[in-house]
């Protein structure tokens, strides 16, 4: 099996160390795996493209590429470019520090590249890490990702349908924020919303007189309605949510139906 991974923390971001194990676990001894990953931080970015302007591209060692651009951008280039030869079978995006459950997905860079990969025809899974007090300090707080996340990709492949559709499924997997002996199992789930959870800002004056905003999130411990991917993880479950770029909201269009001229 051929992979492509990338992620939205950056190429030297742990969790795509993380990553690059679990790909060469499922890979194969046979197998190849490519990374395309953004040369800095591109969090919160979601589904973004640098359209505007040329992304460079910067070779570091065989089959490892750093570009300046988008998780997007970079599964493009891999596709388009660096792989077009030799397309991947499979298109990984993570592991994220930090959650992409419940509305942190609709921000997620880690989500813009597996919805890019779908678009362009691969199979696809984000997968991110849950923080909270029971793995934050833990050696390596990415601990349930590495025990589990193989073996969770491995139920998503053999389970996932065969489809000819316009926008073809992704998967969302999100490990919880708990050491990796005390994770449940894996769970289906619906995306979530945590009550009252929204990203604000804060604002600054430098010493310079200037006005800065910092854009901050929510409490990422707050339960979310039962069964969704965000209460499950605070259960000790990893969440699958399967996704389509579709956002239509298809529970409307009959109740909408008085618009129609």
């Amino acid at each position: 099996m051929r992979i492509l991974i990338t992620n939205d923390d950056g190429i030297t971001a742990p969790g795509l160390a993380v990553l690059e194990t679990i790909a060469a676990d499922l890979a194969g001894p046979r197998g190849e795996v490519w990374i395309v990953a953004p040369a800095f931080e591109q969090s919160g970015v979601a589904h973004c493209i640098n359209y505007v302007q040329p992304t460079m591209m910067t070779e570091l060692e065989p089959r490892r590429f750093a570009a300046e651009g988008s998780p997007a951008d970079c599964v493009l280039i891999a596709v388009h470019d660096v792989m077009k030869d030799n397309p991947p079978d499979l298109v990984l995006s993570g592991v994220n520090r930090g959650n992409n459950s419940a509305e942190n997905t609709l921000y997620s860079g880690t989500i813009g590249g597996a919805m890019e990969a779908a678009l362009q025809g691969f199979p696809a899974i984000a997968l991110s890490q849950y923080f909270g007090p029971a793995n934050r300090d833990l050696q390596d707080p990415f601990d349930p990702s590495i025990v589990h996340g193989a073996d969770a990709l491995r139920r998503i492949l053999k389970a996932a349908p065969i489809e000819d559709v316009d926008y073809p499924l992704f998967y969302n997997v999100n490990f919880p924020p708990v050491a990796a002996a005390d994770v449940k199992g894996v769970r289906l789930a619906p995306q979530g919303r945590r009550p009252g959870v929204v990203f604000g800002t804060e604002a600054r004056v430098s010493p310079a007189g200037r006005r800065f905003s910092w854009i901050k999130g929510g409490d990422q411990q707050v339960k979310a309605s039962a069964g969704s991917d965000a209460a499950l993880n605070l259960e000790g479950y990893i969440s699958v949510t399967p996704m389509r770029a579709d956002l239509t909201a298809h529970d409307v269009i009959d109740t909408l139906s008085g618009i129609n001229t």
